[in-house]
């Protein structure tokens, strides 16, 4: 069973998200986001990642206390991950480092998409 259907985020500029987007998600192996309207549509294997102007009319803000994550399949990905997204208009929040987690030890990067919706990137290390 899969846990997620979707997970959307606003924007405020459809095509400024979208290149942020297409950027970092592409790094994980999806193809560009499909243009529908007042959103666009990332399809993945366990679901849909979304961008929507917001239906309020209202401008986009981030989450306070949220961050949606993106599993990577090594720390070239993350690194990948953390240069697509600044150089598409992120802004970094930490960049490609360890954390030790206590039981295991993750390589991770967070960053802002441009409405300031905080991402990670990581991978679980092998010990």
């Amino acid at each position: 069973m899969y846990l997620f259907r979707h997970v959307m985020v606003g924007a405020n500029d459809l095509g400024e998200s979208k290149r942020f987007y297409d950027a970092i998600l592409g790094v994980l192996g999806l193809d560009p986001g499909t243009n529908e309207g007042n959103k666009c549509r990332w399809l993945g294997e366990g679901g849909q990642f979304l961008i929507k102007l917001p239906i309020d009319g209202e401008p986009a803000s981030h989450a306070n206390g949220g961050t949606i994550g993106f599993e990577c399949s090594s720390t070239v990905m993350v690194d990948a991950w953390y240069a697509a997204g600044m150089s598409n208009g992120g802004s970094c929040i930490t960049s490609p480092e360890i954390s030790d987690r206590g039981a295991y030890k993750l390589y991770l990067s967070y960053i802002r998409d441009p409405v300031g919706n905080k991402l990670n990137a990581s991978y679980q290390l092998s010990d």
